[in-house]
C-alpha cells in the first residue's frame, strides 16, 4: 500500500471540497431564481388577434410596462374567435393570474368571461372594446367614435359634400365596430348629397373580405364610388388593392385606422388619403400599469365613466389623431411611430 505525502493529500482534499461547493451553488441557483420569480405577480392579457401589425405593438409595450412594474405578464391571442378567447381566459385563470385584460372578440359573449374571472376574485380590464352588460372593473380605450368622425370629415371635404360612400365595418358584435361606424354616420347624416351605398361588417376584420366587398360594390355601381371609409388599416389595404386592380387607386378617397406601415406607404404613394393614429405605446403601457395596480390591490382612476348595461365603468379614454401626407413628420416620424427609413426605404 502506497502512502501520499501529507501536503499532497491536503491539496486533494481542498480541491475536492472546492468542487463540491461549486456544485452545491449550481444546484441551489434554480431554487433562488424560483424564489425571486415567485415574488412577481402574474397578470394576463388576451388580445382578440395578433394578425394586424398594430397588435404586435400592443403586446410589446404591455409586456415591457408590466415587467417594469414587477409583474409577470402572459399574453395570448384568440384568433378572432370568441370560443377560443373563452378557453384562453379559462387557462389564464387556472394559472392564478391576479388581474386580467381582455380585448373582446365579441363584446356580448365576453360578459361570461368577466363573471368567471370575478368568481375567482380576479379583476377584469376591458381593452380597446367595451364588454357589454358586465361589471367590468376598468375600461381603457380610445375615443372610437372620434375615429369615425375624423374619417368622415376628411372625406366630406375631399368629395365636396356629395357622392357615393362605402363603409367597411369590422367584425359584427364588437363595440369598436359599432362606435367607429356611428361616428362616421353622425357626420354624414348632415349632408343630403352623400349616399351610403354599402355598410358591411367583415368577419375577423379581414382585408381580403373587405377587398371583395369593394370589388363587388364597384361592379354594381359602375365604379361610381367617391369614398371608402374602413374601420381599420387592414381593410383599408384591401380597399386600395381592389382600386388598384381597376386603375382607380388615388382617385377614390380612402380612410383607415391604426396607421399600419403599409397604409402610411399608401398615403405617401397617393393611394390612400387618411389614417387615424392611436398612441399605441401609451395605450398599451397604460393597460400594463392599470393591470399591475389592480393585481396589487390598488384602485386606478380613469378620466371618464361609461355605461355597460346597468353598470358604470371607470374608463381611461385616449385621444386619436388624423394622419395625412401633410403631417407625417409631426404625427408619424417625430413620435417614432414609424421611421422615415421604414416608410421611404432610405
Amino acid at each position: 500500500m502506497s502512502h501520499w505525502p501529507v501536503g499532497k493529500l491536503f491539496f486533494v482534499i481542498c480541491v475536492s471540497l472546492s468542487s463540491f461547493a461549486v456544485s452545491a451553488d449550481k444546484l441551489a441557483a434554480p431554487k433562488a431564481a424560483a424564489k425571486d420569480g415567485g415574488k412577481k405577480i402574474k397578470i394576463g392579457f388576451v388580445l382578440g388577434t395578433l394578425q394586424e401589425e398594430r397588435y404586435q405593438k400592443d403586446q410589446k409595450y404591455f409586456v415591457d410596462e408590466a415587467k417594469k412594474r414587477g409583474c409577470d405578464p402572459v399574453v395570448m391571442a384568440a384568433d378572432n374567435n370568441e370560443q377560443t378567447q373563452a378557453t384562453k381566459v379559462e387557462n389564464l385563470l387556472s394559472t392564478g393570474v391576479k388581474a386580467l385584460v381582455i380585448q373582446a372578440v365579441n363584446s356580448d359573449a365576453a360578459a361570461a368571461m368577466v363573471k368567471a374571472a370575478h368568481n375567482d376574485k380576479v379583476p377584469v380590464i376591458a381593452y380597446d372594446r367595451l364588454i357589454n352588460n358586465a361589471p367590468v372593473d376598468f375600461f381603457i380605450t380610445v375615443d372610437a367614435a372620434a375615429i369615425g368622425r375624423i374619417q368622415a370629415k376628411e372625406a366630406v371635404k375631399y368629395t365636396k359634400e356629395k357622392g357615393n360612400y362605402v363603409i367597411l365595418m369590422g367584425q359584427a358584435g364588437q363595440s369598436a365596430t359599432n362606435e367607429i361606424t356611428n361616428g362616421v354616420l353622425d357626420v354624414l347624416k348632415k349632408y343630403p348629397g352623400i349616399k351610403v351605398v354599402v355598410k358591411q361588417t367583415h368577419e375577423g376584420w379581414s382585408p381580403s373580405l373587405a377587398m371583395a366587398t369593394v370589388e363587388n360594390t364597384l361592379t354594381k355601381n359602375q365604379n361610381k364610388i367617391d369614398a371608402i371609409l374602413a374601420n381599420n388599416s387592414g381593410m383599408a389595404q384591401g380597399a386600395v388593392q381592389a382600386l388598384k386592380e381597376q386603375g382607380l387607386a388615388g382617385k377614390i378617397f380612402v380612410a383607415g385606422s391604426d396607421a399600419d406601415l403599409a397604409n402610411i406607404k399608401n398615403i405617401v404613394a397617393g393611394h390612400q388619403h387618411v389614417e387615424v393614429l392611436k398612441e399605441i405605446e401609451t395605450f398599451a403601457r397604460e393597460a400594463g400599469r392599470i393591470a399591475c395596480q389592480f393585481a396589487k390591490g390598488e384602485k386606478p382612476e380613469g378620466n371618464v365613466t361609461v355605461k355597460s348595461g346597468e353598470h358604470l365603468v371607470k374608463t381611461l379614454q385616449m385621444q386619436v389623431y388624423p394622419v395625412t401626407k401633410s403631417n407625417l413628420e409631426e404625427r408619424v416620424f417625430a413620435t417614432g411611430f414609424h421611421t422615415k427609413k421604414a416608410v421611404y426605404g432610405k
